[in-house]
């Protein structure tokens, strides 16, 4: 029997109404660019006020600026997707914040900073788009989670933890979705080439280079190539992967 794989004549996402987070740069953009090709209609949502040019680039995008770490925010931007393209398939969960302190460094409203982005905000979008899926009769989740929700840095209390959380949190979304054709995975995403760590740290790029070397492919990685998994997973061709933590981190931890 010959493998699933996306057609050249149709889109493997053709039909599919996806709702991505995080999506004005970086990994969430490309997700947004790859999927949007593939055939899907994508509900583009991002704090920054950048991401309301989406929709000028890509057909069928539409955008919202929103705080995830609102409840109402995801039970508008849902609303969007339902509204407007009828329905919600696909939920890419990629809005995330770090903070880079020690453990005695970090402060309780830094900790609840990077709490509320990656792990509440994560959940009442989720939470969302099973409402959402079950009326569908099913979909796919996909989370941008970290190396560090199983291998641990300095510097990295408040981020690994809510990271940790986030696998955990797939892990339990999977389970209770499954009987409602529901798949739910996060990938495990080593260093990537983005702006996400130059608010916090004057010198960015030497310490994202410095990650090179301390993996086998010699380099971090490009935000396409994390989009690729993501859009991987919540495709028809991972349709018996749910629950998993995909590590795509250059063998990072395989070292």
């Amino acid at each position: 029997m010959a493998s699933a794989s996306p057609s050249d004549d149709i889109p493997e996402f053709t039909e599919k109404v996806a709702l991505v987070t995080g999506a004005a740069s970086g990994v969430g953009r490309e997700t947004v660019a790859l999927l949007n090709a593939r055939g899907a209609r994508v509900v583009a949502v991002d704090l920054r006020p950048d991401i309301e040019t989406l929709p000028e680039e890509f057909p069928a995008v539409v955008a919202m600026r929103g705080d995830i770490t609102q409840e109402e925010t995801a039970l508008r931007a849902v609303r969007l997707a339902v509204d407007t393209f009828g329905g919600l398939d696909i939920l890419v969960n990629n809005a995330g914040r770090t903070v880079n302190k020690s453990v005695t460094d970090t402060t309780a409203e830094e900790w609840d900073a990077v709490m509320a982005v990656n792990v509440r905000g994560s959940f009442f979008c989720a939470r969302e788009a099973f409402r959402a899926m079950k009326a569908r009769g099913g979909g796919a989740i996909v989370s941008t989670g970290s190396y560090t929700c199983t291998v641990a840095l300095p510097e990295g209390a408040a981020y690994s933890a809510s990271k940790g959380a986030l696998a955990q949190l797939t892990k339990v979304l999977a389970v209770e979705g499954g009987p409602l054709g529901i798949r739910a995975n996060v990938v495990a995403a080593g260093v990537v080439e983005t702006d996400f760590l130059d608010t916090i740290r004057s010198d960015s790029r030497a310490y994202l280079a410095s990650f090179a070397d301390a993996q086998p492919l010699g380099r971090v990685a490009r935000p396409e190539e994390i989009a690729e998994v993501l859009c991987f997973l919540v495709s028809p061709r991972s349709s018996f992967i749910t629950g998993a933590v995909v590590a795509a981190d250059g063998g990072f931890t395989a070292v």
